[in-house]
C-alpha cells in the first residue's frame, strides 16, 4: 500500500500545472490586498465626518491595518508548511473579502475598524504566498520576468491607492471603494477554484504558541512604535514603551527559532550572504519609495495648496512607469543578473532625490511628477531583481521562509524610513532661520519646505548607501538547475 501511495503521490507532482492561470489569479488576489495599504488615506477626512471621530482615532484604520498585516507576513512559512496552496490561498482570499464586506457596510467605527482588520488577516499571507508560488513553478532562469510581474503588484496598488479612493470619495463616498473591490475579490476566489493547484509542500511543523505569541509581540510592538514615531516623535511614551516591548520579544523570539527543530520563521536564511545583501537593499529601496509617498503629499497639500485627489494623482504616472518597467527589468535580470541593475537604480533613486532637496514654494506641479515617475524607475530597477538574486539563493524548501522574511524586513524598513524621515521633517522645520521681513505666513510655509529638504537629503544618503552596497552583488544569475538543499538549507556557492 507504501508503495501504491508512493507513485500517487509522485504522478500527482509529475501533473502538468498552467503557470499563465496560477501566476493571473495570484497577482490579482495580491493586488487587491496590497490596494488596501493606502486605499483609505484620501478618505480619512470623509471618514471622520460620516461617522463623527477624531483623526487620532481615525488613523487607527491604517495603524491596525499595517498591524495586522505586519504580524501576519512572518507566520506565514509556517503556514505554507502546515496547509496546501489551495486551502491556504481560499481561506486567506475569504477572510480579505469577509473584511471588505464588513467594511463597505459598517454602520460605525468600530465596525469598520475590526472590517480593516479582518482584511489585514487575510492580506498579510497573500504577497508572500504569491512569491513563493511563483518561485516554486518557474526555474532559476525564468526567475526574474515573473518576479518582475510582482514588482508591479508592490508598487503600483499602494500607489494607485490614494487616487483611486480619491477620486471614488469626492464623486461618492467612502463606501464605494470597499464595495468597488469586492467583485473582484470574488473573482479572484471563483478563478482561483478553477486555475490554482497544490504546487507548495507540506512540511506539517508543530505549532509553537510562545513563538506565536513572541512574534506578536515583537513585530506588533515594533511596527507600532515606528509607525507612532512618525506623529507623535521620539520622546513619547507610546513610542519607546512600544519600541522597547517589541525589541525584547522579537530579541526573545530569534533565539527561540533557533534552538526549535521547526521554527516559524527561519532566520538561518541570513547564513548566505548574498540574500542576507539582497534583504538589506530592499529594505533600503522600500524606504526610499515610501519616504518619498509620504513627503511629496504632505508638501503638496499643507504647503502648496494642492488636494488629496491632485496630489494623489502626481504619484500615478510613476506607478504606471514601475508598472510598466517591472517586467522589463525582470527579463533584464533573467540575462544579465542583478548587480548592474541595482547600481544603475539606485544611482537613478539618489540622483531624483537630490533635486527634490530642493522643493520650494514655486516648485512646478509637472516637475515634481516628472522626476518622481523618473525615480520610480529606479526603484522598478532594484525591487524585485534583487530580492530574486537573494531568493535564487535558497533551496525550495527555504524559499517560503525567505520570502516571509523579506516581506516582514520590508514592512519595518517602511516604518522606520516613514517614522525617520518625518522626524528629520520636523526637527529640521523647528530649526529653520527666517529671513528678515518674512511674514508669520511666509516663514511657518518655509520651514516647513526647509524641513522636507533635509528629509530629502537624509534619503539621498540611504539611497548612496544602497549604491555602496550593490556592487558586492554577485553578477549574472545561475543557469542550471536548483542544487538539491543542503544540511543548512542553503544552496551552495
Amino acid at each position: 500500500m507504501a508503495e501504491i501511495k508512493q507513485q500517487m503521490d509522485h504522478t500527482k507532482e509529475e501533473q502538468p500545472i498552467n503557470r499563465i492561470a496560477i501566476v493571473s489569479v495570484l497577482l490579482v488576489s495580491a493586488f487587491v490586498a496590497v490596494l488596501n495599504q493606502t486605499l483609505l488615506n484620501t478618505a480619512l477626512p470623509n471618514i471622520m465626518e460620516t461617522l463623527n471621530v477624531s483623526a487620532s482615532t481615525s488613523q487607527w484604520l491604517m495603524t491596525g491595518f499595517m498591524l495586522v498585516n505586519g504580524v501576519m507576513i512572518p507566520i506565514t512559512a509556517f503556514l505554507i508548511g502546515k496547509f496546501t496552496t489551495r486551502s491556504l490561498f481560499f481561506t486567506a482570499m475569504s477572510l480579505f473579502t469577509l473584511g471588505t464586506v464588513v467594511a463597505a457596510i459598517a454602520p460605525n467605527f468600530p465596525v469598520l475598524l475590526a472590517g480593516r482588520l479582518i482584511q489585514a488577516s487575510g492580506a498579510g499571507i497573500m504577497m508572500p504566498l504569491m512569491q513563493t508560488v511563483m518561485l516554486m513553478i518557474f526555474p532559476v532562469e525564468k526567475r526574474g520576468a515573473v518576479m518582475g510581474m510582482a514588482g508591479l503588484v508592490i508598487a503600483f496598488g499602494p500607489a494607485i491607492g490614494p487616487t483611486l479612493s480619491g477620486y471614488l470619495v469626492e464623486e461618492y463616498s467612502w463606501r464605494v471603494p470597499f464595495m468597488v473591490i469586492i467583485p473582484i475579490a470574488l473573482a479572484a476566489i471563483a478563478f482561483g477554484a478553477f486555475a490554482l493547484k497544490n504546487v507548495t509542500k507540506q512540511t506539517n511543523p508543530t505549532i509553537d504558541i510562545i513563538s506565536i505569541i513572541l512574534s506578536t509581540f515583537g513585530f506588533g510592538g515594533l511596527l507600532y512604535g515606528l509607525s507612532s514615531a512618525g506623529n507623535d516623535g521620539w520622546s513619547s511614551a507610546n513610542v519607546y514603551i512600544a519600541v522597547i516591548i517589541g525589541v525584547l520579544s522579537l530579541s526573545a523570539f530569534i533565539i527561540r527559532q533557533f534552538r526549535l527543530d521547526t521554527p516559524i520563521l527561519e532566520f538561518r536564511v541570513f547564513g548566505n550572504k548574498i540574500y542576507s545583501l539582497a534583504a538589506v537593499i530592499s529594505m533600503i529601496v522600500m524606504m526610499s519609495m515610501l519616504g518619498a509617498e509620504l513627503l511629496l503629499p504632505i508638501y503638496m497639500q499643507t504647503m502648496r495648496g494642492f488636494t488629496a485627489f491632485e496630489s494623489g494623482l502626481m504619484l500615478l504616472p510613476g506607478a504606471i512607469v514601475m508598472g510598466v518597467m517591472s517586467p522589463i527589468t525582470g527579463r533584464i535580470f533573467d540575462k544579465v543578473g542583478a548587480r548592474w541593475l541595482a547600481i544603475i537604480g539606485l544611482t537613478i533613486i539618489a540622483g531624483a532625490t537630490l533635486v527634490f532637496t530642493n522643493l520650494t514654494a514655486t516648485t512646478s506641479y509637472s516637475f515634481i511628477l516628472v522626476i518622481y515617475a523618473i525615480r520610480m524607475m529606479g526603484v522598478a530597477m532594484v525591487m524585485m531583481p534583487v530580492s530574486t538574486a537573494g531568493l535564487n539563493q535558497l533551496s525550495n524548501e527555504w524559499i517560503p521562509h525567505g520570502t516571509a522574511m523579506n516581506n516582514t524586513m520590508r514592512t519595518i524598513a517602511g516604518s522606520i524610513g516613514t517614522a525617520l524621515l518625518v522626524t528629520v521633517m520636523t526637527n529640521a522645520s523647528k530649526d529653520y532661520e527666517p529671513s528678515a521681513g518674512a511674514t508669520r505666513e511666509q516663514i511657518m510655509s518655509n520651514s516647513m519646505i526647509h524641513g522636507i529638504d533635509v528629509a530629502f537629503m537624509v534619503a539621498t544618503i540611504i539611497a548612496i548607501v544602497g549604491i555602496l552596497l550593490s556592487f558586492f552583488i554577485t553578477g549574472a544569475p545561475k543557469k542550471e538547475k536548483q542544487e538539491p538543499a543542503t544540511e543548512s538549507g542553503l544552496q551552495t556557492n
